[in-house]
């Protein structure tokens, strides 16, 4: 039989990745309460038929910001994880997860556009 040698990741690289991957989070959440905050500032000025389009924009912002948080999850997971093998169950369900949050995402944002349009037709009509 084949010596299977574990290749073990530094404790010290691990670490580095680690605090890296804490930076960018913080960086990233800075960003998204001052995204936020514009998206808030220009709702403040939309009219009732622009509700719709409020909806889809606070929904694609919810997606966003949850495959981000999802993708610095995995990217904290990776960084600690401690042999190839580790890395590639990781990688796999994280892939699996992210595939099925794009069907369920498309979905509901498929959905919600549907409505905002069918809302546009009626306000239209009036």
């Amino acid at each position: 039989m084949a010596d299977k040698t574990q290749f073990e990741i530094p404790e010290q690289m691990r670490a580095f990745a680690d605090k890296s991957v804490d930076q960018a989070k913080k960086a990233f959440d800075e960003f998204m309460g001052a995204t936020a905050k514009a998206v808030e500032k220009s709702e403040a000025s939309a009219k009732s038929v622009q509700s719709s389009a409020r909806d889809v924009n606070r929904q694609a912002l919810a997606f966003l910001e949850a495959n981000v948080a999802a993708s610095f999850d995995f990217a904290q997971q990776l960084v600690r994880a401690r042999t190839v093998e580790e890395i590639a169950q990781i990688q796999q369900a994280f892939l699996k997860k992210q595939a099925e949050a794009a069907q369920t995402q498309t979905r509901d944002i498929a959905e919600t556009i549907g409505k905002a349009a069918t809302d546009v037709q009626q306000q239209a009509k009036k």
